[in-house]
């Protein structure tokens, strides 16, 4: 899918171009495209065709490239599968003289922020605070990921008090799959953040990427976002890792402590069954036929009495 806006210098909102009538300060956005698409964005905005399919790639990490006249910048989104499944994407975003370019396999909360109807929060034409507006995006929604996983951790520990099944253990090992991936990702974008404020002492590249003091400050701004994601990031990492192994052990004490229940209630039972089955044999009853079921039962009943009385002294109950 391609789609090209601009923002209007006058009122701010974002108009849709075709882009056969492109504008200077345009901001091409590919999700997913096809080739024809590629072809296309890489014509009219004069950028290389690998420069465009970098992001294209599921396994991409993030990084810098500087080419003559284009930037790229290659961070990792983070997305959200389902309710416990966290993942990363590589998002590409790329500036050259007169354009803004945004790659990504599939759209994402980051780049949905920017619509028309949060036009008057940034502009296409200033590439280099877009760029910073798209970082800082991605930078909070990792923040606001890690609570929806700290709330979720919460409630997953709550079933687990009560509950011996695998499936809250399947889903503690999901979240912290995606906490693995969060935190590769963060460690990477923390990277490429830092080689963007060295930029700006750049002189090669002030046709592309100028920065300006509120650009430096939001900059800096992301880079302590993404910095206080990766420590939440590793807290909750290890919670997590702590959680599992606890919760395991407890999972199989409470297998342990069932399985001695049904062996002590095993024992109970085989009693009366063992004395009922041997004068049940061709064997005299006690005490005459009239009476002698009752004085089975009631001889059965006490060595079932004692014997449970024993067990429960020793703890089996």
């Amino acid at each position: 899918m391609l789609k090209v806006y601009k923002s209007d210098c006058f009122t701010g909102n974002l108009r849709e171009l075709s882009i056969n009538a492109l504008e200077k300060g345009a901001w091409f956005n590919l999700i997913n495209p096809t080739n024809d698409e590629i072809n296309a964005v890489a014509e009219a905005a004069n950028v290389p065709m690998d420069i465009l399919k970098s992001a294209l790639d599921e396994e991409e990490r993030s990084r810098t490239e500087i080419e003559d006249n284009c930037l790229l910048v290659i961070t990792n989104v983070p997305i959200m599968r389902d309710k416990a499944s966290y993942d990363t994407l590589p998002l590409g975003i790329i500036l050259t003289k007169d354009y803004a370019i945004t790659v990504c396999l599939e759209n994402n909360e980051v780049l949905s922020e920017f619509n028309l109807y949060n036009s008057k929060l940034f502009s296409t034409f200033k590439k280099t605070r877009f760029l910073f507006q798209i970082l800082y995006k991605s930078a909070t929604l990792y923040l606001r990921y890690l609570r929806q996983i700290s709330r979720l951790t919460d409630e997953i520990e709550k079933q687990l008090r009560r509950s011996m099944k695998n499936e809250e253990l399947f889903q503690l090992l999901e979240l912290q799959k995606g906490l693995t991936y969060f935190n590769v990702s963060l460690r990477s974008n923390g990277v490429v953040l830092e080689k963007l404020l060295r930029l700006r002492s750049n002189n090669n590249l002030q046709h592309i990427i100028k920065m300006f003091e509120e650009d430096e400050d939001l900059l800096e701004d992301v880079i302590i976002e993404n910095q206080q994601a990766r420590e939440m990031v590793e807290m909750y990492s290890r919670i997590l890792t702590g959680m599992v192994a606890t919760f395991a052990s407890i999972i199989s004490n409470n297998l342990n402590m069932v399985m001695k229940f049904l062996a002590s209630m095993t024992i109970i039972l085989a009693i009366p069954t063992m004395i009922s089955s041997f004068f049940g044999m061709n064997v005299d009853v006690p005490f005459g036929l009239n009476n002698g079921f009752i004085y089975v039962s009631i001889i059965a009943s006490v060595f079932t009495g004692i014997s449970a009385f024993a067990l429960w002294k020793k703890g089996l109950f």
